[in-house]
């Protein structure tokens, strides 16, 4: 089983890796689209800026390839932002474009500090393999300053002063707003389910 981690200056990518080795993967960071075109599964994981990130992927010549993966595909963080078409962040970023959707800044209760970073408790919406045995009201690490649109492709929630889709999918991609590798037991179990995706 070849993971291959996008590694394109955005992304927490060693701690990724170290969390999929533990769980007897062969994880690679790469920025090479043929690593990428030929792995079985994709991580693409994210911290800061979208349009940072989406110039990167461009630079890289990485967004045609990662578009065009058929086989399992999860986002963490900003990575799962990336998975929407379109995010008002800096006036406004064309992202990857698989799920329909604007990405959008906080708008809660001022009393609530942004980013939102901690642990929050998910909610389930909708069965799926990739969250197949995660206990109801687990924990999950968070931290971000945009949401995802809560929608058909939202498969588990977090609440913070708003609905937070968590856990979204489309096809064969699949997001995490929250930190799988930083999520204890329900963020491992989510990337053992991820890692036995059928291709």
């Amino acid at each position: 089983m070849t993971v291959a981690i996008i590694g394109y200056g955005a992304g927490n990518t060693a701690s990724v890796q170290f969390a999929l080795e533990r769980l007897g993967a062969e994880a690679v960071i790469t920025d090479d689209p043929a690593v990428v075109a030929a792995a079985e599964r994709v991580i693409l994981p994210g911290v800061g800026a979208a349009g940072y990130a989406m110039e990167r992927l461009a630079a890289l010549g990485l967004i045609e390839p990662l578009r065009a993966f058929e086989r399992p595909l999860l986002g963490v963080c900003l990575g799962q932002q990336l998975l929407f078409e379109r995010s008002e962040e800096g006036g406004g970023v064309d992202l990857l474009g698989f799920i329909p959707g604007v990405v959008t800044k906080f708008d809660i209760d001022p009393e609530l500090p942004v980013p939102h970073m901690g642990w929050t408790r998910l909610t389930t919406m909708k069965a799926d393999p990739l969250i197949e045995g995660v206990a109801e009201g687990s924990y999950a690490y968070f931290v971000h300053s945009f949401v995802c649109p809560d929608g058909e492709a939202t498969l588990a929630r977090a609440d913070y002063g708003t609905v937070v889709p968590a856990v979204v999918r489309k096809g064969n991609r699949w997001g995490c707003q929250f930190h799988p590798e930083r999520s204890a037991e329900a963020g491992a179990r989510i990337l053992k389910n991820f890692l036995e995706l059928p291709a």
